[in-house]
């Protein structure tokens, strides 16, 4: 690899999109950058030998960890993406509907671009969207046992898991840490990855709600796979082996609009 500046630079940069977007193409990269797919394939096998980012095929994802980006930062990061894929889901979400919504920054976006529904029964382990959509007055709310985690509102463990297993709902909204190009459904912590489980399990219809970032991002526990999704709401398009397993299973793939 040539030390020369730009070529140092393009490399931060690379890593600071991967960061922040996600799984990122080597033809999106070559394009952001303006060089060849081969400067960008030199660039990734770098970067991929250093372990700053974690080489796939036809691009390159955040290195693999067993810890997720701190809660003040996941805020954040994707936010207009996180509220305009919000704003699809509640648009689909109908007036009466029982909701069970599981931990993450996206599904509370979700929680409150449904604060102008109607009747809704919602049945969370989440104490941040319990707090958001109690904001209306209309809603009868059901907030999980277990233990709450300090950093983010989170409730997780056995007892939440069992209680999640007492209810049937019309429909389960989830996000995910990440989303693997074989369709497994991944993220970073067992006592919460039982409780999704939960969730997926008795739901009549799941709804998986993940801003690009999640798209062949390495997480460390399975949560299941696509074919237990009903609807994928998104902001860009899929990466194209995701995309197509998509297609195949006939999950409805709704991708926001742009700004």
């Amino acid at each position: 690899m040539s030390d020369h500046p730009a070529s140092i630079n393009r490399l931060t940069e690379i890593v600071a999109l991967v960061g922040t977007r996600g799984f990122q193409t080597i033809d999106a990269l070559a394009q952001h950058f303006d060089v060849t797919v081969q400067t960008i394939r030199r660039d990734l096998n770098t970067l991929a030998a250093e372990g700053r980012i974690s080489r796939y095929r036809g691009g390159a994802g955040l290195p693999s960890s067993i810890e997720n980006m701190e809660y003040a930062r996941r805020k954040v990061v994707n936010l207009a993406a996180k509220q305009r894929i919000a704003a699809m889901v509640a648009a689909d979400v109908p007036e009466h509907a029982s909701l069970f919504i599981n931990i993450g920054t996206t599904t509370e976006q979700v929680a409150r671009a449904l604060l102008g529904h109607q009747h809704l029964r919602v049945i969370t382990n989440n104490l941040n969207v319990a707090r958001i959509m109690s904001e209306n007055s209309d809603f009868r709310i059901v907030v999980t046992g277990g233990m709450v985690r300090n950093r983010d509102g989170g409730i997780t463990g056995q007892a939440t898991r069992d209680m999640l297993d007492q209810f049937r709902a019309d429909i389960g909204i989830i996000g995910i840490s990440g989303i693997d190009a074989d369709g497994g459904l991944y993220d970073y912590d067992m006592d919460e990855v039982i409780c999704s489980q939960a969730i997926i399990r008795n739901a009549r219809r799941v709804l998986l709600v993940t801003d690009h970032s999640k798209f062949g991002r390495p997480a460390l526990m399975r949560v299941g796979t696509l074919a237990q999704i009903a609807s994928l709401y998104t902001d860009v398009p899929p990466p194209p082996a995701i995309n197509d397993l998509i297609t195949s299973l006939g999950i409805e793939l709704h991708v926001a609009p742009t700004e």
